[in-house]
């Protein structure tokens, strides 16, 4: 359920932009991640520093599309949020003692540290890796195209790496029990 709360402004904007255009869309995406906050507060008294990033991120280069119209800022928002989240999740593989990965997921995963680190290293991959395709699809297909990818492309990618780590937790509890 949380994923999917955590997608609704990709498909608003998805939605919006189907409608009307990327301006009105971007717009629509600066409202609906500001909600995402408001609500956020509203109900836990905190608000996740992964929303926070991407919320302050997306109105800052979201503003700057509408106030220029120039798409290409609103374009680039998404590799920059997971370039952000891959130097976040890669200092915490050196720096502390939990990986970011192993923050978020500790308390309903138990795996040894070695593990952990192996996990965190797949998500910096994944991170770059959806930065990387985000700009090929920027300056290689259309407009349109692009907005398709944002909602289809990147979560597809994102729930593909869900089942590949997954089934990689499966794989090394049924090693450990194995051993036992």
């Amino acid at each position: 359920m949380k994923i999917l709360i955590d997608f609704l402004p990709i498909v608003i904007f998805f939605v919006v932009y189907k409608l009307t255009d990327i301006y009105t869309a971007t717009l629509a995406i600066i409202i609906a991640m500001s909600l995402q906050i408001l609500f956020q507060w509203l109900f836990s008294k905190k608000i996740n520093k992964m929303l926070l990033t991407s919320t302050i991120l997306v109105t800052f280069f979201g503003g700057i599309t509408i106030l220029i119209r120039e798409p290409i800022f609103i374009q680039w928002k998404p590799t920059i949020v997971n370039w952000v989240f891959a130097i976040a999740f890669l200092f915490t593989h050196f720096i502390g003692k939990k990986t970011l990965i192993e923050r978020m997921m500790g308390q309903s995963v138990d795996l040894e540290k070695a593990l952990w680190k192996k996990m965190n290293l797949m998500w910096i991959f994944n991170f770059l890796l959806l930065g990387i395709i985000n700009l090929y699809v920027v300056y290689n297909y259309d407009e349109e195209t692009w907005v398709n990818f944002k909602l289809f492309g990147m979560l597809g990618i994102t729930f593909i790496m869900a089942i590949i780590q997954s089934l990689w937790i499966a794989s090394k509890y049924k090693e450990n029990n194995n051993s036992l």
